[in-house]
């Protein structure tokens, strides 16, 4: 992904997953095993020098056994217009609008404006029932498995793979676009004897 996430948010996020972590008496090196991350990038993490990607945090919320969106505090008390997550200097952003967490299951809503060459890689690795994608302006280019998916405004299309792909707009144009991403919730991880 091009951009990156703003330096308040890297911030917040380093805290939060911190105190998660203690929470649930958790060494840094337990919960890089359970989440697939290393130990190093989860250190830097929490003391918000990494500009890690979703998908990492992804990985880190689901060996918590929590959600990226409630770890950003984004839920029933969310913000009328979301929390810009990330951006790029060439004008593209992501803002996480809403997200509804049950025992089972999060739901995340996003909207997403691609710019120029910014392009926007998804798929976590996590367990995911799908996303949906609809184009609100513009063309956006979805890559899949080698496969180019192109979406014009107004059309919408769902991704059933915990695969990963790439957004970008077409042409290095703009792409304006909504996502909403359904993925199982994991309760608390169960600790790995050492």
């Amino acid at each position: 992904m091009t951009g990156g996430m703003r330096p308040a948010v890297v911030e917040q996020l380093g805290r939060r997953i911190r105190t998660a972590r203690q929470e649930q008496d958790l060494s840094v090196g337990a919960l890089a095993e359970l989440s697939d991350v290393s130990r190093r990038m989860l250190t830097q993490i929490e003391l918000g020098q990494a500009n890690a990607s979703i998908a990492t945090l992804d990985r880190i919320a689901a060996g918590l056994g929590t959600t990226f969106a409630a770890l950003m505090g984004v839920g029933a008390d969310a913000p009328p217009d979301g929390v810009e997550v990330w951006s790029s200097e060439a004008g593209s952003w992501a803002v996480l609008l809403n997200a509804i967490d049950t025992d089972t299951l999060s739901v995340e809503t996003w909207k997403w404006k691609l710019v120029g060459e910014d392009i926007h890689l998804g798929g976590s690795g996590v367990p995911s029932a799908g996303t949906m994608v609809h184009v609100v302006e513009g063309a956006l280019e979805i890559l899949e498995d080698g496969d180019t998916t192109v979406l014009p405004a107004g059309a919408s299309t769902r991704l059933l793979s915990d695969a990963g792909h790439t957004y970008r707009a077409q042409a290095a144009q703009v792409a304006v676009f909504l996502s909403v991403s359904l993925q199982p919730r994991m309760g608390p991880q169960p600790r790995k004897a050492p």
